[in-house]
């Protein structure tokens, strides 16, 4: 358990801590308000006319008991009630057009923050993707959104009522007896005393509590994922993995009630305070009252303006508790959107030139991004990220694809293959040299015209949870059925397609686990077809197959590189024996470049790799 306890504590690490706001927070939040002003002036409006009616109801309680006491008539008495009853309904109806206004307004506000960190998240590189914890990532969208939009609607509502009460109520009781009120008042100062501690304290439990929270969906998220229950059912951890989610729920479950206890302790507090203040109106006004220097009503109204005076003190109170979550919550989501994108489109971004296209690596350096420029500690859950400087990994790569020519890239595991197919879609910037497309720097393509000229084949073969038909049309929307099913044919899929119940409407699984390695491959191949790249990137596409799969697959990749330009990557040199040219790569750097039978003639590094292999087979 200590390990479980370390990792808890790196989740939480300085999000435990009370700090103040961060500067510019609470203009960055008016930003976002701002499209909805207008509604916020409405219901700025209405809570305000809503807090004055309920002013008025105490005048016209005391109006009441002074009438019955001085033995008036009863008509006067009923128009009184008449009037108590049309302030209460008209504040019940007031207060349903309040609540649409405020939750109108939240609702936006969800939708827009949302929007925008999905939108901003979208533009990450993927080395951020590598680095951050899932769950994590998917809190922020949630649960902190939403709590920031019902702190912003709800404390904004309810600031304004109480802000009017309080200053109406104040007014009118000093009108009815400032002796009263000024003895009624000297007990404010117990409730301006705990505020700033208790609000700081409270904001440093939110700030663990969402940051548990974080943690707690990133395990749930892990471990169900299909990979990641079968990793544990294979390994029998299902007692300690119970276990251990046991002690993080505890953690989030102690935390929660620490704050609801001390939220409790405050608000009674003050809410017996405002109880003591009422005995004091009572006896001093009752006082008065006998002595003949104050109405009886006079009293029942300032008992029951007290309680309009308190209860919004004890609201506003209680207010900075609320703000101080709220800015939590919306700090969490800044966070996030101010991590500024590595790959960014140039204003004046142009196409890739039409018709076949080549690929050029000029003299390409490149080392993986530090974490701190793509990632953040409390979405990797660690108390820092490791700012090392990255290691170069690629030193100095230059080669030619022609158009049409298809180019294999062949060597160990981590000689820098997948490195070199990753920098021609722009996954990742160089850091030396250039990638050209055409001879376009791929840094000057419009990412559009770029993502419509690559093709990428990975060797996991990633499928949404949806459709087949969702999941091939996700490369181009706009083709038609008959185009669908040519690319099923030409992907060796129509028999396996027609075959399902549900045809193309058959739900695949979340990764597409429904469906065989062999079966999963060949629908990315057709989804790649569909998208008619002119530069494919098979990053070794057939490996971990069966012999079957493989020659399913190979003969749907020999359809799909047809006429287009095409990098291979692959460890089975039996599957690239065919190609224009191999290049042997090493420790980043291009070590042997020929045909297959030029690299085994000469007796290198290529000659070794296929000998080894070879062996191995008989």
């Amino acid at each position: 358990m200590n390990g479980m306890q370390a990792y808890l504590n790196g989740a939480v690490g300085a999000a435990s801590t009370p700090r103040a706001v961060r500067a510019g927070t609470l203009r960055r939040i008016a930003d976002f308000a701002r499209p909805h002003r207008v509604e916020l002036g409405a219901l700025v409006l209405v809570t305000a006319v809503s807090a004055a009616l309920l002013v008025g109801m105490p005048l016209l309680a005391g109006r009441v008991v002074d009438t019955i006491a001085g033995r008036g008539d009863a008509q006067t008495v009923v128009r009184l009630a008449l009037a108590i009853a049309g302030l209460a309904i008209a504040g019940a109806a007031l207060g349903l057009v309040e609540r649409r206004l405020s939750a109108g307004i939240g609702e936006g506000l969800i939708h827009d923050l949302r929007r925008a960190v999905f939108e901003h998240v979208q533009r990450m590189p993927v080395a951020f993707f590598t680095r951050v914890r899932t769950g994590a990532l998917v809190h922020r969208l949630n649960a902190d959104v939403r709590d920031a939009q019902q702190a912003f609607t709800s404390t904004l509502s309810g600031l304004v009522t109480n802000v009017i009460q309080l200053a109406a109520s104040l007014v009118v009781m000093l009108a009815l007896s400032w002796q009263v009120t000024a003895l009624a008042l000297l007990l404010l100062p117990v409730f301006v005393l705990p505020v700033r501690r208790m609000g700081r304290r409270l904001a440093g439990l939110q700030r663990e509590n969402a940051a548990l929270g974080a943690a707690m969906t990133t395990r749930m998220t892990e471990r169900f994922s299909a990979p990641g229950a079968t990793l544990v059912r294979l390994f029998g951890r299902r007692r300690e993995e119970a276990e251990e989610f046991g002690a993080h729920a505890a953690r989030v479950r102690d935390v929660a009630v620490r704050i609801a206890m001390l939220s409790k302790v405050f608000l009674t507090s003050l809410t017996l305070v405002s109880l003591l203040a009422q005995a004091v109106v009572y006896g001093v006004g009752g006082y008065l009252a006998l002595t003949g220097r104050l109405e009886p009503g006079a009293v029942v109204a300032l008992a029951l303006l007290l309680i309009r005076l308190y209860t919004p003190l004890t609201a506003l109170a209680n207010t900075r508790v609320d703000v101080m979550g709220a800015l939590v919550s919306f700090e969490r989501v800044f966070e996030v959107l101010d991590l500024r994108p590595m790959l960014t489109e140039k204003p004046d971004a142009r196409p890739v030139p039409a018709g076949p296209v080549s690929v050029e690596l000029d003299d390409v350096r490149f080392g993986y991004p530090v974490a701190g420029r793509i990632s953040l500690a409390s979405l990797e859950e660690v108390a820092a990220l490791d700012e090392h400087g990255s290691a170069e990994v690629l030193h100095g790569i230059s080669f030619r694809v022609e158009p049409g020519e298809l180019v294999a890239l062949v060597g160990p595991s981590g000689a820098g293959k997948s490195t070199i197919a990753a920098l021609v879609p722009r996954l990742y910037d160089v850091d030396g040299g250039a990638v050209r497309l055409n001879g376009v720097d791929v840094r000057d393509v419009a990412f559009d015209s770029l993502r419509e000229t690559v093709g990428v084949v990975s060797q996991d073969g990633h499928m949404f949870h949806d459709t087949i038909r969702a999941n091939l049309l996700y490369a181009r929307p706009e083709a038609s059925e008959t185009q669908l099913w040519d690319a099923i044919r030409r992907a060796r899929l129509g028999r396996l397609v027609r075959s399902l119940p549900d045809g193309l409407d058959t739900v695949v699984g979340e990764h597409g686990y429904r469906l065989s390695g062999g079966e999963r491959q060949r629908m990315t191949i057709a989804r790649l077809l569909l998208a008619r790249s002119r530069v494919l990137i098979l990053d070794e596409a057939t490996a971990h197959l069966d012999s079957e799969s493989e020659v399913a697959v190979q003969e749907a990749l020999a359809d799909a590189l047809d006429g287009r330009t095409a990098i291979v990557i692959a460890h089975r040199l039996s599957t690239v024996r065919a190609a224009d040219r191999i290049l042997v790569v090493q420790d980043g750097r291009i070590v042997e470049r020929g045909t297959h039978h030029e690299l085994l003639t000469s007796g290198g590094r290529y000659a070794g790799l296929h000998a080894i292999q070879f062996e191995r087979a008989g």
